[in-house]
């Protein structure tokens, strides 16, 4: 087996508890992995922000602050941080069309949601993209990583094609029009899914279509916390 990420050959570590059956379904060899950062504590109790102290970080701060955001995301659950590995990751499968990359993350994809969700009835909604990103990349990532993710997918959201958002400043972000439209009404919770969390703007515009539509609480889970 080649590590999907360098396409060296892995080479398992055999232990006294594997001697006899070694692990043979490993897709990222060790170098590789150990490049990655997850997330650790402590961190924003709303976005995941890794930080030294308090329990909400300034960008959450201002969005609590605000009576027409306040309490839309109930929180945001990342799996790494978006350092320099990750970004060489990221830009090979979100823009390059190398779909499979995403299976090297499937254990901690799994295992993050089961720590926070498990005990959860979740309807997972990834984040649309407009048809003609669409068309550019030739898959959604928040699909890919929500059907690696076992809960009900239901995609219930359409996005209206613009200018992307990694191009805009926060500023930007924050004052843009709400790009989604809702196709149903949703009646359970929902965790919204998608690969970034940057400044928040676009999972808590897709928050709030949905708690409009009748869904009583919004999370998210995304692959990377960025910034």
């Amino acid at each position: 087996m080649r590590c999907l990420n360098c396409h060296e050959i892995i080479l398992h570590q055999v232990t006294w508890s594997n001697l006899f059956s070694p692990p043979s379904d490993a897709i990222i060899c060790e170098s590789c992995f150990t490049q990655l950062e997850r997330i650790s504590m402590p961190q924003c109790s709303i976005c995941a922000r890794p930080m030294a102290r308090g329990k909400i970080c300034k960008d959450c701060e201002r969005w609590e602050r605000d009576e027409s955001w306040r309490g839309i995301l109930e929180k945001n659950v990342a799996v790494f941080n978006y350092n320099e590995a990750m970004k060489n990751i990221v830009a090979r499968w979100k823009y390059r069309g190398d779909y499979i990359l995403i299976e090297m993350f499937k254990y901690e994809i799994q295992e993050v949601f089961q720590l926070h969700f498990s005990q959860q009835d979740l309807l997972l909604v990834p984040i649309p993209l407009s048809q003609e990103r669409m068309s550019e990349r030739g898959f959604n990532q928040a699909l890919a990583i929500a059907a690696l993710i076992k809960a009900p997918v239901r995609e219930v959201l359409t996005r209206i094609h613009g200018e992307k958002q990694s191009k805009k400043s926060r500023k930007e972000r924050v004052n843009t029009e709400n790009p989604f439209q809702l196709l149903e009404q949703v009646s359970k919770p929902v965790l919204l899914v998608d690969d970034l969390y940057t400044t928040g703007t676009t999972l808590r515009h897709a928050a709030k279509l949905l708690k409009e539509g009748g869904a009583p609480a919004v999370y998210s889970f995304t692959l990377v916390r960025s910034g």
